[in-house]
């Protein structure tokens, strides 16, 4: 399975939202706030990032940091309350 990492990608004009889809899959874009949201394989983020800072339309670009986020957590202490109801069955 390949690994993919999202880019956030903010604009100063919509129009050039489509002009993205060379660089990835564009997954959400954002009319209120004028971003774009793009999906693309790990291992060419750093390039496309570059590339895409370069367009003249483009404000800011921020790489998304979920996949280095551990979601595995350790020591967990389960709530006395939900733990309680669950013996009673409710």
């Amino acid at each position: 399975m390949i690994d993919r990492q999202g880019i956030i990608v903010y604009l100063h004009h919509l129009k050039q939202a489509k002009s993205l889809r060379k660089y990835g899959h564009v997954h959400y874009i954002s009319r209120k706030m004028k971003y774009v949201v793009l999906y693309c394989d790990q291992v060419d983020v750093e390039d496309n990032i570059r590339k895409i800072e370069r367009l003249p339309s483009v404000k800011k670009v921020v790489p998304s940091y979920r996949p280095f986020v551990k979601t595995e957590y350790e020591n967990v202490k389960p709530d006395k309350a939900k733990e309680y109801d669950y013996k009673i069955g409710l």
